[in-house]
């Protein structure tokens, strides 16, 4: 659930000059910084600050793109004090890591931390209920109840979990190829498409799977896709995909009366595939996790200063 931290010392009296929406993965962080009024002032992006990667990396490329942010503003870099940042990060469900992050937080007027899941529900749904099914590189299911409590499903990791992601397509892709080569299984587009990507031969396969991590095999995921009509292999994948996509709505929502946003590039592509059932409660997101992020800090600003504060 989320944290808060006023890092600095004495009350909060007003709104900080600048407030600023912090997305945060294992791919990139992204960064939005926006006047108390609501005004977009710039974006910045940087290299991957998921928990899990290391704290110190973590809070190196947040700030590294909040510099990147105020620099496409025009803006000089602020003190730290001037800004207050809402942040949704992979890795937050680990304690010792979220614990260990806002000790290592620099002097920030107020941070407010929830997992990247948690502002991706917010955003999607303007803070209202709803769940989320998100799958790109990696899956989880988010959800915001109509008693204010949430779940998460899935969101496992790579190798143990992340069925219906990139990744776990990519895998999949990947154990075709190797059994296309054996000879366990027909060389089918899918097959001869991950051996131009990755080499035809039994060294070069090893050596590129050694060497792909997760990110590696979420790159092969649009081969799957692209290869569908021509691959039963392929197709069968992406069934399998949808279906454990929707195995994640069910666990968020059993009775199936929440709207769900499908976020990600892996989820909206797989919405053909899904059951017609999951597909008639699929709703546009009204906004992304950057959004949610920053509803979380005018939540906590508004609690602190109540409803009636002057804004800069």
């Amino acid at each position: 659930m989320p944290q808060t931290q006023t890092p600095s010392p004495g009350p909060l009296v007003e709104y900080p000059p600048y407030l600023l929406g912090v997305d945060g993965g294992g791919s990139g962080t992204r960064v939005r910084l926006i006047a108390p009024a609501g005004q977009v002032l710039g974006h910045g992006e940087a290299g991957p600050s998921g928990l899990a990667q290391g704290v110190e990396q973590a809070w190196r490329h947040i700030e590294l793109a909040v510099a990147r942010a105020f620099a496409e503003a025009g803006l000089s870099a602020p003190q730290p004090a001037q800004c207050a940042l809402g942040l949704g990060l992979a890795g937050v469900h680990a304690p010792a890591l979220a614990q260990a992050f806002m000790r290592a937080a620099p002097a920030y007027r107020m941070i407010t931390l929830d997992s990247d899941a948690g502002t991706a529900v917010l955003g999607a749904h303007g803070g209202q209920p709803g769940a989320i099914v998100a799958a790109g590189t990696g899956s989880v299911g988010e959800v915001l109840r109509a008693d204010g409590t949430r779940k998460q499903v899935g969101g496992w990791g790579f190798g143990v979990g992340d069925e219906g992601s990139g990744a776990w397509l990519g895998l999949g892709a990947m154990r075709e190829a190797h059994r296309a080569l054996d000879g366990r299984a027909h060389a089918g587009a899918l097959a001869q498409a991950v051996w131009r990507v990755a080499g035809g031969q039994r060294e070069a396969l090893v050596d590129w799977c050694s060497g792909a991590g997760q990110h590696g095999f979420a790159k092969l995921a649009p081969l799957v896709f692209d290869n569908a009509d021509a691959d039963g292999a392929a197709r069968q994948l992406l069934m399998e995909a949808a279906v454990a996509l929707g195995e994640l709505a069910q666990a968020l929502d059993p009775a199936g009366t929440l709207p769900v946003a499908l976020m990600g590039s892996v989820a909206r592509r797989l919405n053909p595939w899904l059951d017609p059932s999951l597909r008639e409660r699929c709703v546009e997101p009204q906004g992304d996790a950057i959004d949610g992020a920053l509803l979380l800090i005018r939540r906590a600003l508004k609690v602190q200063l109540g409803p009636t504060a002057v804004q800069p």
